[in-house]
């Protein structure tokens, strides 16, 4: 009898248990908008997650920025009201500063190759880096490159010192960075870009022509300068509290299918990228091509910066690991 009663309390102990982690919900914020690719891609991986966790498992994706910027979801996920985040650089080097070494370096990287080999490089110590802060890295997108948005033409560095830029709100190294060489950020949160360009707090957005069409942005800000300034790079995080929680099973399909929707978003997203400038030139928006002479004006104010981002915006250690791939990759190229 002693025998029956320990087995029938270690099984709905196990049943609890169970019972309890299907039950732990999955909020995932992101400031993609809604149905979007990155959108589409979030509410895949729950759909694989949900399957695989089985009971009541909840699984809800909030778009738009609803939960508020980037910096505002590495928040909520160290309180508990988020368990995931699709989030660029601005949250990710929230919880990791390294992080910012893969965007960060204006005009670095040339093609996405490079960006490709640097980043796979650099993702077991990366990862490993994100899991020791308590988040677990399920996948790496990108959105394309960053482009300077403007509502009056402007082709030169010089072009921009009498425009304000939108800066990310809490990126106090970088706007001191940018005014000490002439430039003048207005620091907003993502969903305040809108209504201050159409008021004129800010005249330039630097932004993924993607990003541009999908919120309107290129409707006042209607110059758009084509250089790659830098690639925008992202990933999706959970905390390793959610993480723990899952089953097994729960744990190898939210892993399978991050990875498979990073591929995607990847893949789609630099396609996406030229398909956007296309249509927004159907609509009024002027494609502006520096010189030669032009470029080579950016490539200098490019390396005038490096100095003031190594130690600053990217830590030295992870700066000159970039730089290192960089070289073996280019070097094995020629």
């Amino acid at each position: 009898m002693l025998k029956k009663w320990i087995l029938l309390i270690t099984c709905l102990t196990v049943f609890n248990i169970t019972s309890f982690a299907a039950d732990k919900p999955l909020r995932i914020g992101t400031l993609a908008p809604k149905n979007s690719l990155y959108h589409r891609q979030l509410l895949e991986i729950g759909e694989s997650w949900r399957a695989a966790q089985g009971g009541n498992a909840k699984y809800v994706v909030f778009p738009d920025g609803s939960q508020g910027g980037e910096t505002e979801l590495a928040r909520r996920m160290r309180i508990g009201q988020l368990q995931g985040a699709l989030l660029s650089i601005v949250g990710l080097s929230e919880i990791e500063p390294s992080i910012k070494a893969l965007q960060n370096i204006p005009l670095l990287f040339k093609t996405w190759d490079e960006v490709d080999y640097v980043r796979e490089k650099m993702r077991p110590s990366m990862e490993k880096k994100f899991l020791d802060k308590g988040f677990i890295v399920l996948a790496w997108g990108d959105a394309g490159w960053i482009r300077f948005f403007s509502k009056d033409q402007a082709v030169k560095p010089d072009d921009f010192k009498k425009m304000k830029f939108f800066s990310f709100a809490g990126e106090g190294e970088q706007q001191e960075i940018m005014k000490s060489l002439g430039y003048v950020p207005v620091p907003l949160e993502t969903a305040d870009i809108l209504p201050s360009i159409q008021t004129g707090m800010i005249q330039v957005v630097p932004s993924t022509p993607y990003f541009a069409l999908a919120t309107q942005v290129y409707s006042t800000a209607s110059n758009m300068l084509e250089i790659n300034w830098a690639p925008v790079v992202g990933a999706m995080v959970i905390t390793q509290k959610a993480w723990d929680d899952m089953s097994p099973a729960g744990q190898q399909a939210l892993r399978t299918a991050g990875e498979k929707a990073g591929v995607h978003i990847r893949t789609k997203a630099r396609q996406e990228v030229e398909e956007a400038v296309d249509a927004m030139k159907k609509r009024g928006l002027v494609v502006n091509r520096p010189t030669p002479d032009q470029m080579r004006e950016w490539n200098l104010l490019a390396e005038k910066l490096y100095p003031r981002i190594r130690g600053t915006l990217v830590p030295a250690e992870t700066f000159d690991e970039v730089l290192r791939h960089l070289k073996e990759y280019r070097a094995a190229k020629k």
